[in-house]
């Protein structure tokens, strides 16, 4: 799957045919994988620097590129419609990345989403857009995306899915209060959510975290084959 450029760009879908990289277990060996969202102005190759700290064995780490390092040009509050469409074409780059993963044979239940930053709000309306059971769900600095007052009025069930929402109360870029939203609109598609708000964290991903996500891989993990 390493530098997949399957789709190609089109005004439609500007991430299309950009590179998906990744580490760990091979896709085609492992039991477990996890999608890997990037923040802005990062790169597929920044986010799987975490995954060393999360590595376990069987497990897979998968993380497409944004066309420019950029998924929507906007803050993620800003009207839906000014992000599009980077924010709808985002959204076809994580499912085309889970669909590849579904064809090597690992299932939803055991693929995780994780993003950070502008990847973490991405990667959040995803799940709950195309709401089932997933192996989990990280969130880390995000929300879901949209004004204050967006309908979230979402389909389907998260089915229990164990869902991990951590950043700074004070993040200069996430407000306190959508995290904590996004956390009761999850909860409400029937995720099992957990939320921790660091007190004068940065912006950054912290140990804890790490904790939480690798305690979400292993859990992932312990489902087995069916």
């Amino acid at each position: 799957m390493n530098a997949d450029r399957s789709a190609t760009a089109r005004p439609g879908d500007p991430h299309a045919g950009q590179p998906v990289r990744t580490a760990g277990t091979p896709v085609r060996d492992a039991s477990v994988a996890m999608v890997m969202v990037h923040g802005r102005g990062a790169s597929a190759e920044s986010i799987l620097s975490l995954a060393p700290a999360l590595a376990l064995p069987g497990v897979a780490f998968v993380a497409p590129q944004a066309a420019g390092g950029v998924w929507y040009p906007y803050g993620f509050m800003s009207p839906i419609e000014r992000n599009e469409p980077g924010l709808t074409s985002g959204m076809l780059a994580i499912g085309r990345v889970i669909e590849q993963i579904a064809g090597s044979g690992i299932p939803a239940e055991r693929t995780l989403l994780l993003g950070f930053s502008q990847g973490a709000c991405l990667a959040t309306e995803y799940a709950a857009r195309h709401a089932q059971r997933y192996g989990g769900v990280a969130c880390l600095s995000g929300g879901l995306i949209g004004p204050d007052g967006t309908p979230r009025d979402y389909p389907g069930s998260l089915a229990g899915t164990p869902l991990f929402l951590g950043c700074s109360d004070v993040d200069a870029h996430i407000p306190a209060a959508r995290v904590r939203e996004s956390a009761e609109v999850l909860r409400s598609l029937g995720g099992e959510v957990t939320m921790r708000l660091y007190p004068g964290m940065g912006h950054l991903v912290n140990d804890d975290e790490i904790e939480v996500v690798r305690s979400m891989l292993a859990g992932a993990l312990a489902v087995g084959d069916p």
